[in-house]
């Protein structure tokens, strides 16, 4: 029997421990995607206790205490952080099989070094276990970074912010991680939600431009990508429910944005046909600045309304949307190709059925300006655990070249979080050593190590085209 969570944690062959213990381990860690607060970062925030830094915003978590039956007072309510750090370690007593149990036990590890089991009965000590650690210097946001080997961030910002944390991280000489902004312009894109005018005030202060035509918006929008790009941004990101594409023209466009601009209601297709216009536009201007295209798709957010009301968004009630969107991704990527304005895209979809269809989108659409132009993102959510890691990269194996995979990413609000990098690294490993035992790929530790440091750090380097 193997002992729980040692050194060789996931690792079952001789080639899988080679590959990680060499090459993987050794990486840096590039966080492309996530939802830190760079505020946070810029002030270098030093926790006060373990609840703080897991509890706090971890929706993951909050989820599976609400399956315990813990009561809300104890999950996102007023409850002392000591109480609510109790409920958690009960939860985590049946969460076997699920990745928080591996996580949480790699965040005690490779932080707190703490080697034993947290439970109910065992939360008292890893209670002051931590919060007695979380005390030293190296300890605090930017400490938390560093020792992670972390080299680069992207977090997640809206065409409106400021960027002004961004500006002062970036001023000080004494931290060396570069953290830049990612564009995300969900607000400016959802036309159909109750705040879209307030949101389109606040855009028009913030660029100078009056907004009262679809034409408006763009240019409000060119002028924020162009402040965005001042401050190193490489990415964008969108969080759709499904890829639409319903093309209209120019005029019905401006009709529909008018429509909504006067207070009165659109169709479902009137806010298909501008979400059309929209990405197709924003699209054409990231090819432009060299940025990539992240896609989000397949969610149903805030399934319960009762709690979104009491609770708002991003707060553990979103599940799988099982529409199948392929043949509408490959519509939108053609319409941008068409003209040669395709960007460098990254397509994640939240059902794991979608693996194979978007394999298969992939190899439509690549071409000599950067290998693997189109990549499948990484299991996402749901799907960022041992079997749907495995299941994501196997299939981007079988239909495209799993060699220029640009790996993984933290999605997370947490800066304990970089451990998945090591996760997704120990299941990459074992998946590879497999292979290559069952005799399905060469014994080349040289080129295995290549593809391993590639996967796990290079290739993010390069397709985004970061300076590191």
């Amino acid at each position: 029997m193997k002992q729980f969570m040692d050194k060789d944690f996931l690792l079952s062959t001789e080639t899988a421990k080679t590959l990680y213990h060499n090459y993987a381990a050794k990486m840096p860690i590039l966080d492309y995607h996530c939802h830190i607060n760079p505020k946070e970062i810029a002030e270098n925030r030093k926790f006060e206790n373990i609840t703080q830094v897991w509890l706090g915003g971890d929706h993951y978590k909050w989820r599976q205490m609400r399956t315990n039956g813990i009561d809300e007072y104890y999950i996102t309510g007023n409850a002392p952080d000591r109480e609510k750090f109790q409920k958690w370690a009960e939860t985590l007593t049946k969460a076997i099989g699920n990745p928080l149990f591996h996580w949480s036990h790699l965040e005690l590890q490779r932080y707190f070094g703490y080697n034993g089991v947290l439970n109910a009965d065992t939360a008292e000590e890893v209670w002051n276990i931590c919060n007695a650690k979380l005390q030293e210097d190296s300890m605090t946001v930017r400490g938390l970074i560093k020792q992670s080997g972390v080299t680069l961030i992207c977090t997640t910002d809206d065409p409106v912010d400021s960027l002004e944390y961004h500006k002062i991280i970036a001023e000080d000489d004494t931290f060396d991680v570069q953290v830049l902004p990612a564009w995300r312009p969900d607000k400016a894109m959802n036309i159909e939600k109750p705040e879209y005018l307030d949101y389109l005030n606040t855009l028009s202060n913030v660029s100078g431009v009056s907004i009262k035509t679809f034409a408006d918006l763009k240019e409000a929008l060119k002028i924020r990508m162009e402040f965005f790009n001042s401050y190193g941004c490489k990415a964008s990101d969108h969080a759709l429910e499904y890829v639409m594409y319903k093309p209209a023209t120019d005029e019905q466009i401006e009709a529909i944005f008018a429509k909504r601009l006067n207070g009165e209601e659109l169709t479902d297709m009137e806010q298909l046909q501008f979400k059309t216009a929209f990405m197709l536009f924003v699209g054409k201007e990231y090819n432009k600045l060299g940025w990539a295209m992240q896609l989000h798709y397949g969610t149903k957010r805030d399934n319960n309304v009762f709690r979104y009301n009491q609770l708002g968004p991003d707060t553990g009630f979103d599940c799988i949307n099982t529409y199948s969107s392929s043949a509408e991704m490959a519509f939108f990527l053609n319409a941008l190709n068409s003209t040669d304005e395709l960007p460098k895209t990254i397509i994640y979809s939240l059902n794991p059925a979608d693996n194979a269809a978007i394999g298969t989108v992939l190899g439509c659409f690549q071409d000599s300006t950067v290998a693997g132009k189109v990549q499948q993102g990484s299991a996402w959510w749901f799907n960022d655990h041992k079997v749907g890691m495995t299941d994501q990269m196997t299939s981007l194996a079988n239909l495209s070249l799993l060699g220029n995979f640009i790996g993984m990413l933290t999605d997370s609000r947490s800066f304990l979080s970089y451990t998945r990098h090591e996760y997704f690294r120990r299941i990459l490993c074992e998946l590879l050593g497999n292979w290559v035992e069952n005799g399905e790929y060469p014994n080349d530790i040289n080129a295995l190590g290549q593809i391993v440091s590639d996967i796990s750090y290079n290739n993010a380097v390069r397709y985004f085209g970061f300076n590191l």
